[in-house]
């Protein structure tokens, strides 16, 4: 429905084009004080009478009158502006939030997110590659940097058939990296914080992007994977209690999802990985200190996170094929191959997702969680709770958070005190189809680092 205007700004704006009309004709009928240019004939004898010095008189008068109709332009210029200003405030009192105006703003001149994807040794880069090239709405929107580590030619090749499809940059330095006699088997380790480090200084140095969502060369995207970070990208750079979107789900295994719930997003304090997007003022404040290995764990350290969440799904929207590498499989067996990859195309642009804003996501999900019945594990298993839940499992220390943990299914690892998915300490999933809190006692107020 079109917004009513002000009678005010339109009496307003009838008013300076009534004046200025009055103005031009005024100006335009306006007698000379000496009686130069009172008629045609006056100006078409003009040239016979130039030796006696009226032409210059003449020509003074007319430069008058232009120079004061010039300054009366740039007044009622000014008072445009006025009504314009004016006009702007009421628009803003009429309800119009500077959320939306951004949102507005970014739909005019839509953003450039950039894909960086991080590729060393693996030929099957191309499952990933083509994946993101054939559910990418845009080029110029989503321009793919793919950038290589390690000297793999077998890689660089396939990267390389790509053509301007990408753009395909490469690591310059291989050399070895000395590290500590403990850490020799941990060498890759190195290598690969020292190739993202130097990838990220590529993207929002080199390319000046002020934002970027970073995959690895192991991943298959799904296809609302672009649609899912543009929807999010306002709301990563408006919220500072929040430091990364990932479209990754710890838990998000076949059986722990609700295949129903594909739009449902979900505020986390652990730092997922695996697809995810943040912005150049973060890389800012995380560069100097960068690690020279285990990056991704160091990025859970309290003093990196400093309390802020992330953004991830429901229902990933990446898919990890890599087994192998330099993590030797960890997890993928008995967890990520498991992982369910979306299918169903969400319109998170088209959605409210205002319910996601700290204050309001906190006050639903305290009234969720704690007003959820508690029950054990065994009354889980038995079968004999009617209904989809939601029921909480409470556990009390990282022992019984492991336990509990692991006789649910769900992973059972624990990250500077940082559960996998958890949020204020809280992990929930299915469990037969009921909808499962495993959580903290009511009133948990921080993590304990040392529960890892």
């Amino acid at each position: 429905m079109p917004r009513k205007r002000s009678p005010l700004i339109i009496c307003g704006a009838f008013i300076f084009v009534a004046w200025n009309a009055i103005l031009i004709f005024v100006l335009m009928r306006r007698p000379s004080t000496q009686g130069a240019l009172d008629s045609p004939d006056e100006l078409g004898n003009m040239g016979d009478r130039a030796g006696g010095g009226q032409f210059g008189n003449i020509m003074n008068k007319v430069m008058h009158v232009a120079n004061a109709f010039e300054a009366e332009i740039e007044s009622q210029k000014k008072i445009l502006l006025q009504i314009q200003s004016h006009w702007s405030v009421w628009e803003n009192k009429g309800g119009v939030t500077s959320a939306k105006s951004k949102s507005q703003a970014e739909h005019l001149a839509p953003v450039v997110i950039p894909i960086l994807v991080i590729a060393c040794n693996r030929v099957t880069v191309k499952r990933c590659l083509d994946k993101l090239i054939e559910h990418r709405p845009s080029a110029e929107l989503y321009p793919i940097i793919v950038s290589q580590d390690c000297g793999h030619a077998e890689t660089s090749d396939v990267i390389a058939s790509y053509g301007s499809q990408l753009t395909h940059i490469k690591q310059p330095d291989l050399s070895d990296i000395s590290v500590p006699p403990q850490h020799k088997k941990f060498q890759g380790y190195y290598k690969i914080s020292r190739h993202y480090r130097w990838a990220f200084n590529q993207v929002f140095n080199t390319f000046s992007y002020s934002s970027v969502v970073v995959v690895e060369d192991d991943l298959e995207v799904a296809p609302d994977f672009f649609e899912y970070f543009r929807a999010l990208h306002p709301i990563l750079k408006s919220d500072p209690t929040l430091w990364c979107v990932s479209a990754w789900n710890d838990n998000g295994r076949e059986g722990f999802v609700d295949p129903g719930k594909a739009s449902l997003l979900y505020r986390t304090d652990f730092f997922p990985g695996l697809g995810w997007m943040f912005t150049k003022d973060l890389w800012a404040e995380i560069e100097p200190k960068w690690p020279a290995s285990f990056w991704d764990d160091w990025m859970r350290h309290p003093s990196q996170r400093r309390d802020r969440s992330c953004i991830r799904p429901e229902i990933s929207r990446t898919l990890t094929f890599g087994r192998k590498g330099v993590s030797l499989g960890q997890f993928y067996d008995k967890y990520l191959r498991f992982i369910k990859l979306n299918t169903e195309f969400v319109p998170f642009t088209k959605m409210d997702l205002s319910y996601l804003e700290k204050k309001k996501y906190d006050e639903s999900f305290e009234k969720e969680v704690y007003g959820a019945p508690v029950v054990t594990v065994e009354d889980l298993q038995s079968g004999k709770l009617t209904g989809s839940g939601p029921f909480r499992v409470q556990y009390s220390s990282p022992d019984s958070f492991k336990t509990l943990a692991r006789n649910l299914g769900v992973m059972d690892d624990l990250k500077s005190g940082v559960p996998r998915a958890g949020y204020r300490g809280v992990v929930h999933f299915l469990f037969r189809g009921k909808r499962v809190y495993l959580a903290p006692p009511a009133g948990w107020s921080q993590y304990d680092p040392s529960w890892s």
